[in-house]
């Protein structure tokens, strides 16, 4: 079986090619440019890659069939952000293939009004991100059910593992925030730091992929939250962070929403409106999903909780001197 990973060097992409080849099928990855995987596997040497600029070619309508010229029994999607996208793959791969895996977001559910929220709970998206997500969930669910196209999505949480930053116990990217714990300074959160994250390390988002496609009946026509086990709040993980490094006691200081955004701007004056931004869409979208269908359906077994997750992303910023203690 042939397989084609669209944006197959990404942080899901390193660890799902070499699963796929560890299985046994031909796999395609398919990239804008010559970056590398965050990790290095001997089964790249099996893998065959393709240099495609999908938004390029999107301009001419020729991405869609410039995959399908590769001749895939399956395809995930790894890079898709526009329903527009979506409707070409279909479109090109109709009656081509035997599945066509979509990579949404948790953020198409929108806001929650019960935890953990579950595929089959109404979904309202609350950003313009999460909303283009949603439209093509509900396209390609829709194509599905009616039996006209074999698509199944899968919606990662915060993804993270080593080699880059993942989202830290303010709900941002801003790496400082961790360095302050390693070095046992004060973390001042918005709120009561109440609120949850969800984060999946980016193997876990993998797995899911490759289970949903050793197990196509049952995934075909299925929508997935990729998570971990449980989510976090921003208490609990800055509490844990602290532990992590050593330290008796957290060091947290609770304020309003307009104080700590006063306060990032004046530590961050040059990204403290991009992390603000990040931090109010984690909050207001406050996620925490279930697994259970994913457990029950194609057998998700999640290796990494939320802790053990950003463990291996702080450790990774350290090897990498990003953060340091001095």
């Amino acid at each position: 079986m042939r397989i084609v990973v669209i944006g197959g060097k990404g942080h899901i992409g390193t660890y799902l090619v070499p699963r796929l080849v560890e299985s046994g099928f031909e796999v395609i990855s398919v990239s804008r440019g010559q970056s590398k995987p965050y990790s290095n596997h001997g089964a790249w040497k099996s893998v065959k890659e393709v240099l495609l600029d999908r938004t390029a070619l999107e301009k001419d309508h020729a991405f869609g069939q410039s995959i399908a010229d590769l001749k895939p029994d399956v395809v995930v999607d790894l890079i898709n952000f526009e329903t527009s996208s979506t409707i070409e793959m279909v479109e090109a791969l109709r009656g081509k293939v035997q599945q066509y895996l979509y990579c949404s977001s948790v953020w198409a559910h929108g806001y929650a009004t019960v935890v953990p929220a579950s595929e089959s709970d109404p979904k309202v998206g609350i950003c313009d991100y999460g909303r283009k997500k949603r439209e093509s969930e509900l396209y390609l669910l829709d194509e599905a059910r009616r039996g006209r196209f074999p698509a199944t999505t899968i919606g990662p949480g915060h993804i993270t593992g080593p080699g880059w930053t993942c989202i830290n116990c303010a709900g941002n990217f801003n790496p400082r925030i961790f360095e302050k714990v390693l070095r046992g300074e004060e973390i001042a959160l918005p709120h009561f730091g109440m609120e949850m994250l969800h984060h999946v390390h980016a193997d876990d988002v993998a797995q899911m992929f490759h289970q949903a496609i050793l197990r196509m009946p049952a995934a075909i026509g299925e929508d997935f939250y990729a998570v971990a086990p449980q989510a976090i709040t921003l208490r609990g993980l800055t509490e844990d962070l602290f532990t992590y490094f050593g330290y008796p006691e957290a060091r947290i200081r609770y304020l309003p929403w307009k104080e700590w955004c006063e306060e990032t701007l004046a530590e961050e004056p040059e990204n403290g409106q991009s992390y603000i931004n990040s931090t109010y869409s984690h909050l207001t979208h406050s996620d925490c999903y279930s697994i259970e269908k994913s457990c029950r359906l194609i057998g998700y077994r999640p290796r990494y909780t939320i802790p053990q997750a950003v463990h291996e992303c702080v450790d990774s910023l350290i090897a990498r001197s990003v953060i340091t203690k001095d």
